[in-house]
């Protein structure tokens, strides 16, 4: 049954998302930028101070005019636990309401070692629950491998074997997000990277193989079971090749290390993001490391020429390898994007961004899908029945 709309909400609702969107914003601007009068600005963060959510401090004085306050997270309000599982090692962080995660713990693990990581993360998430009580009010997991219904459906690039992560949960309570690692990086360069103020972003990241997402309107479309984005599985490759995941022609063979080294002879590397950056540093000086980097530069560009001509993208932004990719064999590269497009785009062609997150992209990603499920009509009133509840252990951030 559908929760029937709180009229309490979205008022508090409008002015929490743009402290989220521009942490440390004065609130006569955000007042300006919602269109409420002072008044209204006034009475509502108010309301929000009175719910441990907003605090305010006075605002640096800029020329004449009413002085006005900066909006912050409150010291008391609520946290997001953002968990990054990469290739080579995890980390986990909190976030307050604003997104901006710091790192609480790390660790580093081999191929195939889901069962320690899960439990490393378990323990971890177990310490923040203790020492933080009410105030973490969810948990959101970035990982590197294909997610369908929050499950880890293929991480082979990881080693793993199909995961079900919900044993790091705190207590059966907390809500879980789960996303794919280049999804949720989409979401913050689109949000609040290379594409903000894009409607429609098509977000690509070369790591270990290809990922991305389409985020239109600020929402990434992951499809009906949450594996959408997998543009590293099109057929886009050479067909008598099988893939990890299982089809044969996969984009991913095409642009990653993996693929460096199938061109300059060598075995397939143990670490291939490691390879891959080895050899674009070598191509500078070494004609066959370069000849390498123009041909994965060449499919690269000739598989984001046909997504654009798919999607239609106001932007695409570029993460991981693909910007130093790009950058190491630029002629080739632009020439292959060109050839690629339809003839009707390449006058204006959709223009290509390298990804201004940088590794903490997914991370941010997490924390504010995270953060979607907090600052929600539903997730506003479990903390304000929550707030009325004795005080339960941990209250510190």
């Amino acid at each position: 049954m559908t929760r029937p709309r709180d009229a309490r909400w979205p008022g508090p609702l409008a002015l929490l998302s743009e402290v989220r969107r521009t942490p440390g914003v004065t609130r006569a601007e955000a007042a300006r930028r919602l269109g409420l009068g002072s008044g209204s600005a006034t009475d509502i963060a108010a309301r929000l101070r009175a719910l441990d959510l907003l605090d305010e401090v006075p605002a640096p004085a800029a020329g004449r005019g009413r002085p006005t306050t900066q909006l912050l997270p409150h010291p008391r309000g609520p946290l997001v636990a953002v968990v990054e599982v990469r290739y080579e090692g995890w980390r986990c962080a909190l976030a307050g309401i604003d997104g901006r995660p710091s790192t609480v713990a790390a660790g580093r693990h081999a191929h195939g070692a889901e069962q320690q990581v899960v439990r490393e993360i378990a323990d971890t998430l177990r310490d923040l629950k203790q020492r933080h009580g009410h105030r973490l009010r969810a948990v959101s997991v970035s990982v590197a491998a294909a997610v369908r219904h929050r499950h880890l459906v293929r991480p082979t690039t990881l080693g793993w074997d199909p995961t079900d992560l919900s044993g790091i949960l705190p207590d059966a309570t907390t809500p879980l997000v789960i996303g794919n690692d280049a999804t949720l990086a989409g979401l913050a360069e689109a949000r609040g990277g290379a594409g903000l103020g894009a409607g429609t972003v098509l977000h690509l990241t070369v790591e270990v193989g290809l990922g991305g997402v389409l985020v239109i309107d600020g929402v990434p479309a992951v499809g009906g079971s949450g594996t959408g984005g997998e543009y590293g599985h099109m057929p886009f490759g050479d067909r008598s090749r099988r893939c990890p995941c299982g089809a044969r022609g996969c984009w991913d063979n095409e642009v990653d290390g993996r693929a460096l080294a199938r061109h300059l002879g060598a075995a397939p590397p143990d670490d291939p993001r490691a390879f891959a950056l080895d050899v674009l540093q070598r191509a500078e000086h070494d004609a066959e490391a370069a000849e390498a980097v123009r041909t994965v530069a060449d499919a690269l560009a000739s598989g984001i020429a046909g997504l654009v001509n798919a999607h239609d993208p106001d932007v695409v932004t570029l993460g991981g390898l693909a910007p130093l990719i790009r950058n190491a064999a630029q002629p080739d590269f632009d020439t292959a994007y060109l050839n690629g497009l339809m003839e009707f785009r390449r006058a204006d062609p959709i223009p290509l961004r390298a990804a201004s997150l940088g590794d903490d992209g997914a991370l941010i990603g997490a924390a504010a899908a995270g953060l979607d499920v907090v600052l929600s009509e539903s997730g506003l009133d479990d903390w304000a029945a929550d707030l009325e509840r004795p005080a339960t252990t941990g209250s510190g951030r």
